[in-house]
């Protein structure tokens, strides 16, 4: 089977960083879009940002210039570096990529089991 694996959440002061990793693994034959969404309570999952197999990013508004993805296609992994972190980025962030597994025609998404990130003084 696939999976997708996150790390690096955390609790952080208003200004502050971290760094989340995501990692796929299982019978994967190749990788297409890979990214990053997130939920806050009450409210609906959210993109942040993506990553294509062919290199093109793409941001929320709300986390252009303070968020960069980025991703190793050797290990597999994405990378959310998230700088001047505000309240308002509290949320529950979810790894996603479609992915294409070994003897399958197509691309199926996957979802990693999401973590916690939480600014607040």
């Amino acid at each position: 089977q696939v999976q997708l694996v996150e790390s690096g959440g955390g609790s952080v002061q208003p200004g502050g960083s971290l760094r989340l990793s995501c990692a796929a693994s299982g019978m994967i034959f190749s990788i297409n879009v890979m990214g990053w969404y997130r939920q806050a309570p009450g409210k609906q999952r959210e993109l942040v940002a993506t990553f294509s197999n062919a290199g093109s990013t793409n941001y929320a508004d709300s986390v252009k210039g303070r968020f960069t993805i980025s991703r190793d296609n050797a290990k597999r992994t994405v990378y959310l570096q998230m700088n001047t972190l505000k309240p308002e980025d509290t949320a529950v962030y979810y790894c996603n990529a479609e992915i294409r597994r070994l003897f399958s025609p197509h691309y199926d998404d996957y979802w990693g089991q999401g973590t916690q990130v939480t600014v607040s003084s």
